[in-house]
């Protein structure tokens, strides 16, 4: 099993300057290029986890936007990368089997760990997460996504890299599971068709069984498995509501390909693909995914008629009344850069950075 790093995270993350909340790594090269990571705690524990493991062979990306308590994104943080290497070391490298092995081995796992805590943990039966994820191995990617996190390509306009062109194109590489849209409400009535409720409009807005938006996720098992809909949860379901099956797209990376962008719903609910890209294109590397961020907490600050500094002094819990976590991982795609060993040499040949359990207790 892959061994994910455990050194200290204030290593890997510098502060946010005036935003005590906000935690970052700059820039980092792997294989193909530079990487950069920023999160940003809004609620009283943080939900949100990222992670990004490099090798020569093979880089992985993870966003786990959890909801419900921060027990499934962490439990992932902790398990999915290391059924990935595990399922791909067995069948010879990464594919559309390995990676639903990998899901399914972290669903089991989680609610292995759900049965044997529930009784003296009753709320983690209803803790669940999204979970993205990106994955790059002979010049090939794979992004596989259930949630609403999303996965966006940034590429030149023209098939060429070396073009005049300086015009970039958004292309979103992940499919958002949120009943939100038409497409998957119908989606999610298709497999109820004899549940006129399984998905209600309250309060604005259409959840599954009026309490969830998201129709695919890690753990939600309450929502998934009878046995805990008897134990303080009172939804009577004949199968289950949700899945935990991802939507996964396989792309070969091209020349003009130039970045990713993966991020939690958080930094969606502010930024369109298009204005995150091109925010991308025309910043300097260092620093990028921290500019994502701070793009995206200022637009939720005009939105409530703020500045950013004054979001910024919200404590922790308070904050989330103006903006969700928002974890952000930027991958470049520098795919004509020096040799591995160059790139890699003052940072061993595999490493591991994830995001903090909760950025406030690093703090202290």
């Amino acid at each position: 099993m892959l061994e994910l790093c455990r050194r200290p995270l204030e290593k890997c993350f510098g502060g946010g300057g005036n935003d005590d909340l906000l935690w970052h790594m700059d820039l980092k090269p792997y294989a193909s290029g530079d990487y950069s990571i920023a999160v940003v705690q809004a609620n009283s524990s943080l939900e949100d986890q990222g992670q990004v493991f490099t090798s020569p062979s093979a880089t992985y990306v993870g966003v786990y936007d959890g909801h419900g308590g921060p027990e499934a994104s962490r439990f992932i943080t902790n398990h999915l990368f290391s059924f990935l290497h595990k399922f791909a070391s067995e069948e010879g490298g990464l594919s559309e089997d390995v990676i639903k092995k990998a899901f399914d081995a972290t669903e089991e796992e989680f609610l292995h760990l759900v049965r044997r805590s529930w009784v003296a943990q009753p709320q983690i039966a209803s803790a669940g997460s999204c979970c993205l994820v990106g994955a790059i191995s002979n010049n090939v990617l794979y992004v596989a996504n259930l949630g609403d996190s999303r996965a966006v390509l940034g590429r030149k306009a023209s098939e060429t890299r070396v073009s005049n062109d300086n015009n970039v194109v958004a292309e979103r590489l992940s499919n958002d599971h949120n009943v939100g849209l038409e497409e998957v409400r119908k989606e999610v009535k298709a497999l109820h068709p004899d549940d006129a409720h399984i998905v209600v409009y309250t309060h604005g807005v259409w959840r599954i069984k009026g309490i969830i938006q998201v129709s695919r996720s890690i753990g939600d098992v309450y929502l998934k498995k009878p046995e805990f809909q008897q134990f303080g949860y009172p939804i009577h379901l004949k199968r289950p509501a949700m899945t935990a099956e991802p939507s996964i797209l396989i792309r070969k990376l091209k020349p003009h390909d130039l970045f990713l962008i993966f991020a939690s719903d958080g930094l969606w609910e502010h930024l369109s693909d298009e204005e995150a890209v091109e925010i991308v294109f025309k910043s300097p590397r260092v620093g990028i995914a921290r500019r994502l961020v701070r793009a995206a907490v200022q637009e939720a600050a005009r939105k409530r008629e703020m500045r950013y500094e004054d979001i910024r002094k919200i404590e922790k819990g308070l904050r989330r009344h103006f903006h969700d976590d928002i974890t952000v991982i930027v991958i470049y795609l520098d795919q004509s850069q020096g040799s591995l060993s160059n790139r890699l040499k003052d940072h061993g040949l595999y490493d591991c950075t994830s995001a903090p359990v909760d950025i406030f207790s690093l703090q202290a």
